[in-house]
């Protein structure tokens, strides 16, 4: 096998491309103040953590920084009178949540909750009286130690003591809402079923905690408050579809707005200052947007011109924000009129740091399509390099429930500009299909057909040329991290010749004991059941049991911190390999969770990974 020093060296060429890729400031989240005036701005690749930023909505002066003291900001929530903000904070990727309430004066900033909580947070939304704080914490009322379910909590901030609000029987992801009077927080539970949702209202003033919409045991809702508190829009799947709808306070009705089986509205929000619901429409991973009015429910495509814009909201002035993006053009913030065709009135949050990567430098996505085994069609996302290619890396992404887009991605355009092609396959149970595409994943359970999915598409690529037999790899973080594992024990080095898993998934039972209580639900409705319940299929798709079969290259990553697939997947399965006599190589970061993220570290994971692919294909 070739020393992988050489091309490391050879691939050095390419290192002032990546210094300029990594050196772009990431915009990570962006929020619009309640009173439409600034914008806060979480920002990466400026540090090694995110940072918090703050701008005139207008554009009319630069951005500051507001919070970089070693911390990630995960999330930002405004305080109702636009004074303050409540910051998500964590360390070093182990997603446990401090609440930090951050000034736009001089105050200093103020935490709320333990700096190095021993159970996590959800939420944190400030009421008018900048006093009382509602959050979900996996925590104990009366022990104070984690337990399994997450409880929500009315925090109130000057005696330090906290009033549970509602108490949910079984553990599930909780973001909890409260309604602009203060009087009410709605949230999602998932007691009946680990694939349903339904949604609850609890009293702000405790009394009371009731359930009031259930579509079945079985069907995910979700909900949000309409500006004047009045309604709460609903997203929710349905046996045909998805669908749109108002529940009413007044009455505790709903009308469905969108109900319409050809349509995938995957979301959909009410803005501050709108007249209209933003209703998110994918379709063959290409987000349409458009504003519904909910009287006439009549609709607007909101596309002022190419590339995917996501309405952020409506400022001050009138005139609406917006991300706009693609693979050429790395998300930014445009200000656009307030009416159609939203024209483009400028650009806000720039930071003044932009190396200004141009579009000719980067590479376009071409939508690349081909047949699984069962015949459905497959779509994924083809970046070619220029020239006679070294290989070709599937980039394969987490979730499963998500999708890749026609969108700029640092990593690949450096392994495009190293002279790879790379392709990322929107595998069944991905998003941004239909529910019937996204659901389908469930038939088999994890490792079943979306991995065959994986497998004919770089079959797909071979027999159309733009890979060559034994000279395609695969890589990906999380769920692209299992089907990494899953390929490289699976297929055979023709197809597949190296793999790189990021946090990905060896043994479905370690996993599911280990993980965070709030994501054991979601292998529950992924693997039809527990361990307990389906002891066979979580054996059969775990890729820890098959590692003699591994014939490629292998390069294992893990951030030691990593509370979603912990590290022990990745000690059980050295073990199991070195029992086997398999080679692998390993690399950690101890300052890393789940996913690598540290411009620094990526710097280290994307070059090492450049040269691990091209000594696995030389």
């Amino acid at each position: 096998m070739p020393d992988i020093a050489p091309l490391a060296s050879e691939l050095a060429a390419f290192d002032p491309f990546l210094d300029r890729l990594l050196s772009l400031p990431t915009l990570y989240s962006a929020s619009l103040s309640p009173d439409g005036t600034q914008l806060a701005l979480i920002w990466g690749k400026l540090g090694p953590t995110a940072q918090l930023w703050l701008q005139p909505a207008d554009g009319s002066q630069p951005p500051r920084c507001l919070i970089d003291d070693g911390r990630d900001c995960d999330y930002v929530i405004w305080a109702r009178d636009s004074q303050s903000m409540i910051v998500g904070q964590s360390r070093d990727g182990d997603e446990r949540i401090s609440l930090l309430q951050v000034f736009l004066d001089d105050r200093t900033p103020r935490r709320l909750t333990p700096e190095a909580p021993e159970y996590y947070i959800h939420g944190g939304q400030l009421l008018a009286d900048n006093r009382h704080l509602v959050y979900a914490a996996n925590l104990d009322p009366e022990s104070g130690e984690e337990i399994e379910p997450s409880v929500i909590y009315l925090h109130d901030i000057e005696t330090d003591t906290r009033q549970v609000l509602a108490r949910p029987e079984k553990p599930a992801f909780c973001w909890p809402l409260v309604s602009p009077d203060d009087k009410l927080v709605l949230y999602e539970r998932k007691d009946r079923h680990p694939a349903g949702y339904q949604l609850w209202l609890a009293a702000i003033d405790g009394s009371f905690d009731r359930e009031i919409v259930n579509l079945g045991d079985d069907i995910k809702v979700d909900g949000a408050w309409s500006p004047d508190g009045a309604h709460i829009v609903l997203a929710a799947d349905a046996k045909e579809g998805r669908r749109i709808g108002l529940w009413h306070r007044a009455d505790e009705t709903v009308d469905w707005l969108i109900h319409d089986p050809s349509r995938n509205p995957e979301d959909a929000h009410w803005l501050r200052r709108s007249p209209y619901i933003v209703v998110e429409e994918v379709r063959d991973a290409r987000t349409i947007n458009r504003l519904l009015d909910p009287t006439s429910r009549r609709e607007i495509p909101f596309i002022p011109g190419p590339g995917s814009y996501a309405p952020l909201g409506v400022d001050a002035s009138g005139a609406w924000l917006a991300w706009h993006d693609s693979a050429q053009v790395p998300s930014r913030i445009l200000r656009l009129g307030a009416e159609p065709p939203f024209t483009i009135l400028g650009q806000v949050a720039r930071h003044p740091r932009d190396p200004g990567v141009q579009p000719a430098e980067l590479v376009p996505a071409e939508d690349y399509r081909w047949k699984s085994v069962d015949g459905l069609e497959i779509q994924g996302w083809l970046y070619r390099a220029k020239g006679s290619a070294r290989g070709t890396i599937l980039l394969v992404h987490g979730g499963p429930t998500h999708h890749d887009e026609d969108a700029f991605d640092p990593e690949i355009q450096y392994y495009v500009a190293c002279g790879f092609n790379v392709m990322t396959p929107n595998y069944r149970g991905s998003t941004g299909f239909s529910l019937a595409f996204e659901e389908s994943i469930k038939v088999q359970g994890w490792g079943g057909l979306e991995q065959e999915d994986i497998r004919t598409g770089a079959e797909a690529l071979i027999r159309d040329g733009v890979a060559r037999s034994g000279k395609v790899g695969i890589t990906g973080t999380s769920y692209g991290g299992y089907s990494s594992w899953w390929a490289i024990t699976h297929f055979p080095v023709a197809t597949i010749a190296a793999a790189a898993p990021i946090c990905g998934m060896t043994d479905l039972v370690v996993d599911y004991e280990t993980t965070r209580p709030d994501l054991r639900p979601y292998s529950e409705e992924m693997m039809g059941g527990s361990p307990v319940q389906a002891p066979e299929r979580y054996h059969e798709r775990s890729p820890i049991h098959f590692v003699g079969n591994i014939k490629g290259r292998l390069l294992i990553v893990q951030g030691d911190n990593d509370p979603n697939v912990t590290p022990q997947n990745v000690t059980d399965v050295m073990a199991r390999l070195t029992a086997a006599k398999v080679d692998f190589e390993l690399l950690t970061f101890a300052d890393e969770g789940h996913g690598i993220g540290r411009p620094e570290n990526q710097r280290v994971l994307y070059r090492r990974l450049a040269a691990f692919f091209a000594a696995a294909f030389a």
